[in-house]
């Protein structure tokens, strides 16, 4: 059997691997890079493999950096299924076709071809086959598989995966992205009982999470200081989970009085599309929020917010005097409507940009939060006089002591080799430093285009 990596290799982005045994050859996320320049990207690059000898696709969850190159491995031949939850499958043809149009501005700006169109990913749309979690799948002659909830946004998942070779059977975990739990609204994270080779993702390794309560207490003072100031408090978000997460604390806050009202905008129609398909999937919901909807509670509307779906609504937001609250895509501030509100409020010091989501390297979220005194917005250098804070209680990843936790308990077997990915090369090494004292095991920390037999 062998195993290579195309992706998420000493870096948060770009899931990938490839495993081939002597029948079949499979994919685990086949993810887009994020946080580089359009036309320098690699998601223009050819895969290192014949996408037409790829039989199946097990896709973790609808990130776009595990999902955003499957119209790409279409277009180059994949006629194969991919499989994954019901919400996952939802949640992706929602993600794919915003990127697919966004692929297709910024390729005319800078006189390329799109890496993939619309089409490919409508006929990527017929590819996938829903799977329940927990239930054991033969998916090849040599391959079974099972989904676990992996905690980490709406339909996530880990796979179990069994590859039977030589009269042997060897069983792989591959993590996807582990979630905080306990998270609002989705249930929390299920364990593995054993495995030989596991693939385990590091993107918070070396750090650890602030309590939700802080994260609440951080959202609640910046509420109260825009309005007291007369500014506009601004928080990029992603489409998926950290979108809900933060209206559900908002319900909260406003429900039971515990800020003055204010005006929010919800400006992203991927969210706000995401957030309707959350509404189809409540069986998925953690016991907490299956109380609040039992009793009538709508998790994401409250008084005070307004969805702005059109071009037209979101433009009048800026024409609106302050206070005001914008939640605006995309998390790390590149691309989508936030970009307009950074343009026009980030040299006001009475403004405040409160980062929630991760922010990769090279994004212009990560420049904020390093401190920089000055960015490119929109072609545009914007002097930065708001204030910029960040809170870390709600991601949708495990940090380090939950995530060797997770990976203590997988036990019979217990593992031979855990691959240590989808992180930045310091939380890699971290993370494989600090797990070896306690976990006997080979670490090992693949690279890019890296192969493993076994």
């Amino acid at each position: 059997m062998k195993i290579s990596f195309h992706g998420a290799c000493r870096e948060v982005t770009g899931s990938c691997t490839l495993v081939e045994t002597k029948k079949t050859k499979f994919l685990v996320d086949c993810g887009m890079f994020q946080g580089e320049d359009f036309v320098s990207s690699r998601n223009f690059d050819d895969f290192e493999f014949k996408a037409s000898e790829i039989d199946f696709v097990l896709l973790t969850h609808a990130h776009i950096d595990h999902c955003g190159r499957l119209p790409k491995l279409f277009k180059d031949g994949f006629r194969g299924k991919i499989y994954c939850t019901a919400a996952t499958r939802d949640l992706t043809t929602l993600m794919l076709t915003d990127s697919a149009k966004i692929i297709a501005s910024e390729a005319l700006s800078h006189g390329v071809d799109p890496f993939y169109s619309e089409d490919d990913v409508f006929f990527v749309s017929k590819l996938f086959k829903e799977m329940p979690y927990n239930e054991e799948i033969i998916v090849a002659g040599d391959i079974r598989i099972r989904l676990k909830n992996s905690g980490h946004i709406l339909g996530s998942s880990f796979f179990e995966v069994w590859a039977k070779e030589g009269g042997q059977e060897k069983k792989m975990v591959f993590s996807g992205d582990l979630g905080n739990s306990p998270a609002r609204i989705i249930r929390d994270l299920d364990i593995a009982d054993g495995a030989d080779l596991v693939f385990i993702e590091s993107t918070y390794a070396g750090q650890e999470h602030e309590s939700r309560e802080e994260g609440q207490k951080q959202i609640r003072k910046a509420i109260i200081d825009c309005v007291k100031n007369g500014g506009t408090l601004m928080i990029p978000i992603f489409a998926l989970e950290k979108v809900q997460e933060i209206l559900y604390e908002l319900n909260d806050l406003v429900e039971n009085k515990k800020i003055p009202f204010v005006p929010m905008f919800l400006d992203s129609p991927l969210a706000i599309k995401a957030t309707e398909i959350y509404k189809n999937y409540e069986y998925l919901y953690d016991k907490e929020s299956t109380e609040l909807i039992v009793s009538g509670d709508d998790l994401f509307d409250f008084p005070g917010l307004e969805f702005t779906l059109s071009a037209q609504q979101s433009k009048t937001i800026n024409g609106l005097k302050p206070p005001k609250v914008i939640l605006a895509g995309g998390g790390m501030c590149m691309g989508g409507r936030i970009q307009y509100h950074l343009k026009f409020n980030l040299d006001d010091e009475n403004s405040h940009v409160l980062l929630v989501a991760y922010q990769v390297r090279g994004s212009l979220g990560r420049k904020l939060m390093t401190g920089h005194k000055s960015v490119v917005v929109d072609n545009s250098n914007i002097p930065v006089r708001a204030k910029v804070s960040r809170v870390n209680s709600y991601s949708a990843h495990a940090d380090h002591s939950a995530l060797l936790s997770w990976l203590k308990k997988i036990k019979n077997p217990k593992p031979q080799h855990v691959f240590v990915v989808h992180g930045e090369e310091e939380s890699n090494f971290k993370f494989k430093e600090d797990a070896s004292k306690k976990i006997k095991t080979n670490f090992i920390i693949p690279e890019y285009g890296q192969t493993y037999e076994f």
